[in-house]
């Protein structure tokens, strides 16, 4: 096995690495930022390596500067987490032409499934269902455009072919509007990913989000490890995550798990692996695949007791899966808060200093975070603090052991969204179980309502 990893990322999800690198008795070196040098992961390194100033741009994104600190650190893999670097295919083709190994997916697979048009050529190869939409990039000719999109009906959406995380989108309802936003799209497109490639597909009105996660290893071994329900969002950013999700018929999982396998075997994918699908009329689109861990693998973790960071390593290594398909058991239920420094319901983001900070425990509850009382949240990054997961047998005692984990949970200093997630507990349709991506939406429409009512009678 590894003798030393480097980590490059930062927050959670370098503390989860660290953790199952220690487990496994590897060591680790953790690079950082000048205003991440009091994190808990970077006092808990073997080694730690300064990459930059707080800037994302000049320190988790600087590849020579993370390359470099690998070299000095003699250290032998280099995993990139989630989000930044993770998957960017001229980084992991980088790490490996370096002499590391890279805790990911080959270079070439990221470049396949990263580009939403040749991913999706890809999935229909491999028999995986695909919303209705163009045959790749839309073309520049606007009455082209126009064809396309009679062909697939209204309404339609616009997409970044290398777009991600709810950027670069834009839902048509009718024909007069359509030249213009192709237009607006491809521009921002450019200006945010470097690439101006958009395609289009059916805007389906009320779906659900649910992925399928996947493992493989360099034996052309695949297996799926059941789906998650991330349908709890807000301008397409999860906010609550669940597995399995409510609803939908084992048989119909175990057919589309099956198909995800077999693009896995297609495209020679290795380590872990996420595709993310549409839900709807018990009819599931594929819409992407994420190349890399998911913030919310722990909901899986929990209902197969799969360390799927533990697995990306030895996969890494070189090993082989160390599962069969018939391994995969679902027991239980999972759910997964994402708890940000934001206000809960403006979401405005809310760095500075942790006064007190007291997490919750008890039976099936599982908490992971990098802050702790004192910590400085840094106005630099993503706004996550904490993943809060609730386990149970079934649904009803998850979202209860949640209920009361959130009640018990202090954070003082900075403001977070633990009401907005007491309040979705609360939830009559969250509770019932099968919301659309639209729904939250929705309801904070709703209670911004009730809040300016109250506000002006008092």
């Amino acid at each position: 096995m590894f003798g030393k990893i480097l980590i490059a990322n930062r927050g959670e999800i370098a503390l989860r690495i660290q953790r199952a690198c220690r487990e496994m008795n590897i060591k680790t070196v953790v690079v950082h930022s000048t205003a991440d040098v009091d994190a808990k992961y970077v006092r808990l390194a073997d080694e730690s390596v300064c990459i930059g100033p707080a800037p994302s741009v000049d320190s988790y994104l600087n590849i020579p500067a993370i390359i470099s600190a690998a070299e000095v650190t003699d250290a032998e893999a280099i995993h990139p987490g989630y989000g930044f670097l993770s998957e960017n295919a001229d980084f992991a083709e980088r790490v490996e032409r370096s002499g590391f190994a890279f805790i990911g997916p080959r270079p070439d697979s990221i470049r396949i499934m990263g580009d939403k048009v040749s991913a999706k050529k890809a999935m229909i190869e491999a028999g995986v269902p695909v919303v209705p939409g163009s045959d790749g990039a839309l073309p520049d000719d606007p009455d082209e455009i126009i064809q396309i999109a009679r062909k697939i009906g209204y309404p339609v959406i616009i997409k970044a072919s290398g777009g991600g995380g709810g950027r670069g989108m834009r839902v048509v309802r009718t024909e007069a509007a359509l030249i213009n936003a192709v237009s607006m799209t491809r521009q921002e497109a450019q200006a945010a990913f470097g690439n101006p490639t958009v395609y289009m597909e059916k805007f389906l009105e009320n779906p659900r989000h649910i992925e399928i996660q996947v493992l493989a290893d360099n034996f052309h071994n695949a297996i799926y490890l059941g789906e998650r329900d991330c349908s709890m969002q807000r301008r397409n950013q999860k906010v609550l995550e669940e597995a399995p999700a409510p609803g939908i018929p084992r048989k119909l999982i175990e057919k589309v798990g099956e198909r995800c396998v077999e693009a896995c075997k297609r495209i020679g994918y290795r380590g872990a692996g996420t595709f993310e699908f549409l839900y709807e009329n018990e009819q599931f689109y594929f819409i992407e695949m994420n190349t890399r861990i998911q913030v919310e693998h722990p909901v899986t973790e929990l209902i197969t007791g799969v360390d799927l960071v533990r697995e990306q390593i030895r996969v890494a290594y070189g090993e082989r899966l160390q599962y069969k398909q018939r391994d995969i058991q679902i027991r239980g239920h999972a759910i997964e808060c994402r708890i940000n420094a934001e206000d809960p319901f403006t979401f405005v983001p809310s760095p500075g200093r942790v006064t007190a900070w007291h997490t919750p425990g008890g039976p099936g509850i599982r908490f992971d975070s990098h802050v702790y009382s004192g910590y400085f949240v840094p106005p630099y990054y993503d706004s996550m603090i904490g993943k809060l997961i609730a386990y149970g047998d079934d649904r009803e005692t998850a979202i209860a052991r949640m209920k009361i984990a959130l009640s018990e949970m202090v954070v003082t200093g900075i403001k977070t969204n633990l009401p907005l997630h007491r309040e979705l507990m609360m939830d009559e349709k969250f509770r019932q179980g099968g919301a659309s991506i639209h729904y939250l939406e929705e309801r904070l429409k709703d209670l911004q309502k009730q809040r300016t009512t109250h506000e002006d009678s008092l």
